[in-house]
Order: C-alpha cells, then structure tokens, then sequence
C-alpha cells in the first residue's frame, strides 16, 4: 500500500486528494495562498492585459530605501513608462521617482487605473475600501507576493474590479515581455525578441 494515497503502490493515482492543512507550511495551511482551498492562478493573457491597458499605479506601502523591494518595484514600473505615485504617509511631500509622495489614495492627483499594495494582510480591507471610495474606481487592485485577503477581494471584485493577489507586476511584466530570458530565466513564453 502507498501511505500517501491508501492504495497499492502501483494503481493509478486519484485525480483529485485531499491534503491535511496540518502538512502543509504554516503560510499555506493559513490560507495565504490559498483561494477557495486552492492555489490562486492568474491566466497569461489577464496579466498582459491588465500590464498593457494600466497606465497609472499608486503604489501604496512604497518605501525610500532602494533596497527595499517596494521601492524598486515602483522604480522599475516608473521607468517602463507607468505613471507611478507612491503613498506613504510617512514621506509625504518628499520626491520619489518624479512624483510626489501622497499620504492616502485619496491625494493621488487624477485617475488611478491600478494600486498596488505593498502592505501586510491586515491592512488590504482599509486600502481596497478606500480605493472604492475614489470618483474613478481603478481597474485593478493589484496585492504584491505574500499579500492576499480572500474578502477585500470579493469587496473589490464585487464592484468590478479586477483583483490579482500573491504576484508582483515588475517579475509579472518582465516574464510576459520576455526580459527574465536575458537573466537565463525560461520564461515559458516563446518569442523573437532580445
């Protein structure tokens, strides 16, 4: 008998098991990465979609220090010719990126098609509520890796908002457009650029 699946070691696998949350990592048995107990998947052409259509980001949570994966991140989404305002109440009025930092959603000049969340789960109610609350709804709520909060995103996908959870754009965008190749990164995406 196979101990894992209760069945003679050389029959076929079940199509489908049922694995006890006390085996998994603590990070998944919480369900932060979990979307209706499975793993959240995002098709390649919803990701290119909303990476071509999105010209503006707030970048909410993004920090000063160049080391920090916020603050590259949005460097990286600023130099592929995103408009990127960075949001953080704790530098507010200080220069990031040619953009002045704002303290809330709120104080982004004009329309947002994207925020992008740089702040811990617990945080992502009050961020997606805010950005509900905006005239211009933005396209897409858009929660970094190792972000995810089931009920904000039904809130937000409830309103017509698209919702990405756990991914970040900059790996995303560099994947899609075939830069993580030139890193010797296969990409699974097939083209004739270089």
């Amino acid at each position: 008998m196979c101990p894992c699946h209760n069945q003679d070691a050389g029959s076929e696998l079940p199509m489908s098991f049922t694995v006890p949350r006390s085996t998994l990592r603590p990070e998944i048995a919480s369900g932060a990465f979990l979307s209706e107990g499975r793993i959240m998947e995002y098709s390649d052409e919803l990701l290119r979609s909303i990476l071509t259509r999105v010209k503006t980001v707030a970048c909410i949570g993004v920090s000063m220090n160049p080391v920090r994966p916020s603050f590259y991140v949005a460097r990286y989404l600023s130099l592929k010719g995103f408009r990127v305002t960075p949001v953080n109440p704790m530098h507010t009025g200080e220069i990031l990126f040619g953009q002045t930092v704002v303290a809330d959603l709120a104080e982004v000049p004009g329309d947002i098609d994207m925020v992008d969340i740089f702040r811990r789960p617990e945080h992502v109610p009050q961020i997606v509520e805010s950005a509900l609350a905006l005239d211009h709804v933005p396209q897409v709520i858009w929660m970094q890796i190792g972000v995810t909060h089931p009920e904000a995103a039904a809130m937000a996908e409830a309103q017509g908002v698209t919702v990405i959870q756990n991914r970040c754009p900059k790996i995303e965008y560099q994947r899609l457009f075939g830069e993580l190749r030139m890193g010797g990164f296969n990409t699974g995406v097939i083209s004739s650029r270089r």
